[in-house]
């Protein structure tokens, strides 16, 4: 009769295979993910596109400039103040502003719910709950509604 001793697996070889398929299935999941990056249709846009501002929206109502007090980052969660200013460069005032977003080529969206939470004067307004869980190309997105009427302005980030 054989002892249990002789029977016993050892430690690292319990685990060794739960891991190896862990670190498998990641690998593949990655790979898909670069693999749907590449079959995007997105295009890119110019790198003068991108930046903080001043950006002028589609319908030329606004201009709108991102100030962070610091650099963007990615994961973390930041407030960032943006200047509204109309076609004549006026500060904006008492402006509907909902922010929406995410990566095209990866095809999400913020992983945050943004908002304006408020107005300091001048035309400026406070967004806070700005998140970017990764480094990439972002679409930062601003739907304005005020008394001048409603338009849009997209600022494109690399983080």
């Amino acid at each position: 009769m054989k002892s249990s001793k002789h029977n016993a697996i050892p430690a690292w070889r319990r685990f060794a295979l739960p891991i190896a398929l862990a670190g498998l299935l990641g690998a593949i999941a990655g790979c898909g993910h670069l693999a749907m990056m590449g079959q995007s249709n997105v295009q890119r846009p110019a790198d003068e596109a991108f930046g903080l501002g001043p950006r002028v929206s589609v319908k030329q109502i606004y201009t709108a400039t991102l100030q962070p007090q610091q650099p963007l980052r990615v994961r973390r969660l930041q407030t960032v103040p943006v200047l509204i200013t109309n076609s004549q460069g006026s500060p904006v005032e008492r402006a509907i502003i909902s922010i929406d977003g995410g990566m095209p080529e990866h095809g999400h969206g913020l992983p945050t719910q943004p908002r304006v939470a408020r107005a300091l004067g001048g035309g400026v307004y406070e967004i806070e709950g700005v998140r970017f869980n990764m480094g990439g190309w972002w679409e930062f997105k601003l739907a304005i509604d005020s008394s001048a009427g409603a338009d849009q302005v997209t600022f494109n980030l690399s983080l």
